[in-house]
């Protein structure tokens, strides 16, 4: 994965974090000086000051509670795009709360499900909305959960540099990627004149990214040709494979291309009203269609009701925004992040 370059990025967010503390901590000291001083110069008040003294006690370890004393662990698996997402939220939160672990695996969206539905993790990443047949495992094993949207996604369709092709339709994509296609050159693909040989790319059946993709290239979710480099979950392997080769071609989350895109390029899809690039203007106002979606985390019942979960699943919602665009990934629109709020306000209310 990327998260080298991910904490490059993290850092001015971090530091501006930490610096908005240090402010808070410094106005805290001068009002609290101010309070002293009053009080020591009025004598005729001592008993007062000794209420201030008192109730200031009180606010003090308050502040300790709240900044702190979280401890524990948040097992976190599921998709490989939305790890680094995760990977970003994990250590913010940690530097805010070092008494807590968050660890964050990658199974793929749908080997995380089978693994939160086992009980085994706290909270389950993934790139799609959980399949009904997983929901009745999760249910048979009495697991409970809330899914909340905590960013968007690009699906982005990579190919060598030098290669000449600027878009590919949702129809020549079909071409290449069905079940029964047998392309192995691009001047096979209709309209399409480059001599090089197709190189094709893929996530593991596991992982979200395959199920959504064949479900909006092939119009079903599973369904897709066999003769491709399967990368599991590795998505590096892809980028490496693309970058040296001529007729390569991956698709992958977003935040990928934006960590890659001086090694491969993106191309622009047509899904019926022409060709979009792929980016944040994009996906949120709906034409990077139909390989746009949105990006999830599943925190199980029981798994809130540790103050060390509850407390990550809060700040991750509140903070997306910041941790969205640090990671390199497409925010929330104003509508999903007020209702993702809304949902994190009930469950720490309940």
């Amino acid at each position: 994965m990327k998260i080298s370059n991910a904490r490059r990025r993290l850092a001015p967010l971090a530091v501006a974090g930490a610096a908005a503390l240090v402010l808070a901590a410094c106005g805290g000291d001068d009002g609290n000086s101010d309070d002293a001083n009053a009080a020591s110069d009025d004598t005729a008040n001592s008993d007062n000051s000794s209420d201030d003294d008192d109730q200031q006690d009180d606010q003090d370890d308050d502040t300790q509670d709240s900044a702190g004393d979280l401890s524990g662990s948040v097992v976190v698996d599921g998709s490989s795009t939305v790890a680094p997402l995760g990977e970003a939220a994990a250590e913010l939160f940690m530097m805010e709360n070092p008494g807590v672990r968050v660890t964050v695996g990658t199974s793929g969206t749908g080997g995380g499900f089978e693994k939160f539905c086992n009980g085994e993790t706290d909270i389950s990443e993934a790139s799609r909305h959980i399949k009904d047949e997983e929901s009745e495992i999760c249910q048979t094993s009495g697991i409970a959960y809330e899914g909340l949207t905590v960013a968007n996604d690009a699906l982005t369709v990579l190919v060598h540099p030098d290669n000449p092709v600027q878009c590919l339709s949702v129809e020549q994509l079909n071409q290449i990627w069905a079940p029964d296609s047998n392309l192995s050159s691009w001047d096979e693909i209709d309209g399409i004149d480059y001599d090089a040989a197709l190189d094709l790319y893929g996530p593991g059946t596991d992982s979200g990214t395959f199920d959504y993709f064949t479900e909006a290239i092939n119009g079903e979710g599973g369904a897709q040709r066999t003769d491709y480099n399967n990368i599991g979950e590795d998505d590096n392997t892809g980028i490496i494979g693309v970058e040296g080769s001529a007729g390569g071609m991956f698709y992958v989350g977003f935040s990928y291309y934006v960590e890659n895109q001086d090694r491969v390029k993106a191309l622009e899809i047509d899904g019926g009203d022409g060709c979009v690039a792929p980016s944040l203007e994009t996906v949120q106002d709906g034409s990077y269609s139909p390989l746009a979606r949105g990006l999830y985390i599943y925190p199980s019942d029981s798994a809130l009701e540790k103050p060390e979960v509850l407390a990550f699943v809060e700040y991750f919602i509140n903070n997306a925004d910041p941790i969205a665009e640090a990671a390199g990934f497409i925010g929330m629109t104003d509508e999903q992040a007020n209702e993702a709020r809304a949902q994190v306000q009930t469950l720490v209310g309940g």
